[in-house]
């Protein structure tokens, strides 16, 4: 029997990138998928690809820091699927300005994505999943809220946020068999990181260990280790996924 089998899975920016990989990821093991994202067109690739393999899905494009479409969106999830097992916080933005340059704007637009979006999909599914008495929360933080980046203190303090978030509530829901984890990623191949210069990348390359950038399916196996049964005494932990760049 795969892992997810009969298992439900909310992911949320799942159009592209990470979060796509890790709706695969948790389709090829057998579970359904709630895919969510401000990007429509793009989620429908993904939803066609996690049908392709025989699962169920559905989309829903939702802005992740408004408390009523979140408390909405999960609603309809469970009136959808009946139930969630999995919810994977990976929707983030980024708007990189050195802190003298940095708007109120820059500021509030990054810490209402990355951080209160995570708060607001987690206490959305929080007493359904304390009801049931199971579940897992994967967050997806960043090596960036451990190190710090010049040019990102907004992103930086979103992702420590998210760490601690991660933490208090895995305290909080344990007694109810709900586990609640983080994932911090290091440089991963992006479109982003695809047009760097050549010296840019190499710099990059030379502050990692493992000396190679990550790719999105290295972020989506983590997950899924601690999604899943095999991390079933694990929570509360940050796993970075950074090639050795923080240990």
């Amino acid at each position: 029997m795969a892992a997810f089998e009969g298992r439900t899975a909310l992911v949320t920016g799942a159009a592209r990138g990470i979060g796509r990989a890790v709706a695969e990821r948790l389709a090829r093991d057998g579970a359904d998928l709630a895919l969510c994202d401000l990007q429509a067109d793009w989620l429908e690739d993904t939803a066609a690809a996690v049908r392709a393999m025989g699962r169920k899905t559905e989309t829903w494009a939702v802005d992740v820091s408004r408390s009523d479409a979140v408390a909405e969106t999960v609603e309809r999830v469970l009136e959808t699927f009946g139930r969630i097992d999995v919810l994977v916080n990976n929707a983030g933005i980024t708007r990189d300005k050195l802190l003298a340059r940095m708007t109120d704007e820059d500021w509030d637009s990054v810490l209402a994505v990355n951080l209160r979006g995570t708060f607001l999909f987690s206490r959305a599914v929080a007493r359904p999943m304390m009801k049931q008495r199971s579940g897992a929360i994967v967050n997806i933080a960043s090596i960036i809220g451990l190190i710090g980046n010049p040019g990102q203190c907004n992103y930086a303090a979103s992702k420590a946020g998210v760490m601690a978030l991660t933490k208090s509530t895995a305290k909080e829901l344990a007694s109810r068999n709900v586990r609640v984890n983080a994932v911090a990623p290091g440089f991963i191949e992006t479109r982003m990181t695809d047009v760097l210069a050549e010296d840019v990348r190499e710099k990059m390359l030379a502050a990692i260990p493992l000396r190679r950038l990550g790719t999105p399916e290295d972020v989506a196996e983590a997950v899924a280790f601690l999604a899943g049964d095999a991390a079933s005494y694990v929570t509360g932990h940050v796993l970075t996924v950074s090639g050795g760049m923080v240990m």
